[in-house]
């Protein structure tokens, strides 16, 4: 059963067209999902269809009229065949002088598991609005009804869509909007309900593994009443966790009342493990406030045919990937010293990656649609994720101003302010406005701050920001470290293939690329599993001859090998800490 309660829907006059949907399945193992669209009290001579090209949430252009075949469409009354024709790649127009009725037909294949797509096969069926439905331009505001034909008299319905009362697996979608913006799955999903905060929620498992709901319910609860309690209450009559476990899968998708998750089935067990699908968890339904509802400008009515550029994905992201990490140490899921453990492991991420040094934060932002998930082998060389930096910029503003403040002001009161001011009424904001936010709560002019490090490429300070709470960025070095070489190697049938190539290594100074073929360091051979072994022969400075294939040619190189370089970044307590700095990293990180 669907969680939402019914609804009852209030008859329209003639003149109103009226929209409605139906979805089959009837050979799932075909990953066909077979579409009907009716439209009702037409009085136009064509009928324009257009299919979104992205989905809100994932920032690139993923064509999904691709999967879109077999289309046609039809009087509904006569079952005359209309004319039709495909305008351009997600367009269609449909003759239809004098048919009030017509129903439009297509089947859409589906067989890419994510939480952006649509999969489905024997098991199941999953898809998302944005890569299913159409939209009749102009009608995006009027309600949509869907009905489910399942194949099947087992399979069940989960959607946060309210279902129409007396209407077997039909649902009501008050406009286009919240059609895409509701995933579903359909099949034999696990369904657990459970109350939090006086709100029915509703966990749905598809798949096989060894996650244990009770635990997950327990834990999610703790995560709800702690980002509830940040701003004041939940936006929403009901909630729904749609939970795919698949074979090493990982990605989060959110939205308005649900969210869909994509986790490794057997990666439940082992503490870390669990923990960060629970950091997963309070990533997705903190972005119940942050992006699904405190929205940068250009995002605050979706263009679904077209890039809808922002510099501010830095914050909506970013921030809430800060907040991942946050929620689970106050929800009492870890302690301070996981939290520590986790915000190294971030830190050693973002300082590996040299094209912090190249692309600013609101660039990375700006060109998330075709950069940054469209990566290829200079990708590290030349740009950075604004999850990644955005997040620990975020954490350098948190400690800015709770430093400032002496903890009783902090990145909280940002955040509950832009929920105040932008978030209830769903306006979008400038960049402007967020600066103007942010820099309100610290009560400081923050313009250097945002020069350096969002518009500019300054190296983040952490020490700077960290010593006033105690603590201290340290670097380690492995016990039997090695001289840095700057390459990437995976074994590929049987060769052992260059995959990237680090800017201003030794091997990018001596000319090796990507896609080169390693054969031998001075004349002996080397594998991927090998190299880092072979280096530990060496010292800084030395020079080898590598040895490789470049476009089926051999090639001898020599380069000459620079210092080690530390194997990971770790955030720790400084020697003797003043009572001030205790006293603020316990406002900050409270122990349990």
């Amino acid at each position: 059963m669907n969680q939402a309660s019914s609804i009852s829907i209030s008859p329209v006059t003639a003149t109103v067209p009226t929209i409605s949907y139906q979805v089959a399945m009837s050979r799932p193992t075909s990953h066909l999902f077979e579409v009907t669209l009716e439209v009702k009290n037409w009085n136009a001579s064509v009928l324009d269809l257009k299919m979104p090209v992205w989905t809100p949430g994932s920032y690139l252009v993923r064509e999904y009229a691709r999967n879109v075949q077999e289309f046609y469409a039809e009087s509904s009354h006569s079952k005359q065949i209309l004319p039709s024709q495909k305008v351009s790649k997600n367009h269609w127009q449909v003759e239809t002088e004098g048919i009030s009725e017509i129903a439009i037909h297509y089947r859409v294949f589906a067989n890419e598991l994510s939480v952006r797509t649509n999969h489905l096969d024997g098991t199941h069926g999953y898809f998302n609005g944005a890569a299913l439905f159409c939209f009749i331009p102009g009608l995006e505001k009027q309600p949509i009804t869907v009905t489910i034909i399942v194949p099947q008299s087992d399979w069940k319905v989960s959607t946060a869509i309210p279902q129409i009362q007396g209407k077997v697996n039909t649902y009501l979608a008050k406009d286009f909007d919240i059609l895409v913006d509701s995933p579903f799955e359909i099949g034999t999903q696990q369904v657990y309900d459970f109350q939090v905060l006086g709100k029915p929620h509703q966990l749905a498992i598809w798949g096989k593994g060894n996650a244990d709901p009770n635990n997950i319910i327990k834990d999610t609860t703790k995560i709800i009443e702690t980002e509830a309690n940040l701003y004041g209450g939940v936006p929403y009559d009901n909630y729904l966790f749609i939970l795919h476990l698949s074979n090493n899968g990982f990605g989060g998708l959110e939205h308005k009342n649900s969210c869909s998750l994509n986790y490794s089935r057997f990666g439940f067990r082992t503490k870390d493990k669990y923990q960060r699908f629970l950091q997963l968890v309070a990533h997705e339904y903190f972005h119940l406030w942050n992006v699904k509802r405190i929205r940068p400008k250009a995002l605050e009515k979706f263009d679904y045919e077209a890039e809808n550029y922002t510099t501010s994905l830095w914050f909506s992201e970013g921030t809430t990937s800060y907040y991942d990490l946050l929620i689970p140490l106050r929800s009492q899921i870890y302690n301070r010293q996981t939290f520590l453990e986790n915000l190294g492991k971030e830190i050693t991420r973002f300082l590996a990656i040299p094209g912090r040094k190249i692309q600013p934060l609101s660039e990375a932002s700006f060109d998330a649609w075709i950069k940054l998930y469209r990566r290829d082998a200079n990708s590290d060389n030349c740009q950075i994720s604004y999850y990644l930096k955005g997040e620990l910029v975020s954490l350098l503003l948190d400690l800015l101003i709770r430093q400032r403040h002496k903890n009783e002001r902090s990145l909280d009161d940002v955040m509950r302010q832009m929920w105040e001011q932008f978030g209830k009424a769903e306006i979008g904001f400038t960049t402007q406005q967020l600066q103007e936010v942010i820099e309100g709560v610290a009560a400081t002019d923050l313009i250097d701050f945002f020069q350096r490090y969002l518009d500019g490429n300054d190296e983040l300070p952490f020490d700077e920001y960290l010593q006033p709470f105690g603590l201290q960025l340290k670097s380690i070095m492995e016990e039997e470290s090695f001289p840095y070489l700057g390459i990437q190697v995976q074994t590929e049938n049987n060769k052992e293939i260059i995959k990237s190539v680090t800017a201003e290594s030794p091997a990018w100074l001596g000319g090796i690329d990507p896609s080169d073929e390693l054969l031998a360091i001075d004349g002996m051979r080397v594998t991927a599993d090998s190299l880092n072994e072979r280096l530990k022969d060496y010292q800084a400075n030395d020079i080898i001859d590598i040895t490789v294939f470049h476009q089926e040619q051999l090639r001898t190189i020599a380069v000459q090998l620079a210092a080690p370089q530390p194997s990971r970044y770790e955030v720790v307590q400084i020697d003797n800490p003043t009572a001030i700095q205790q006293e603020n990293l316990a406002g900050w990180l409270p122990q349990e």
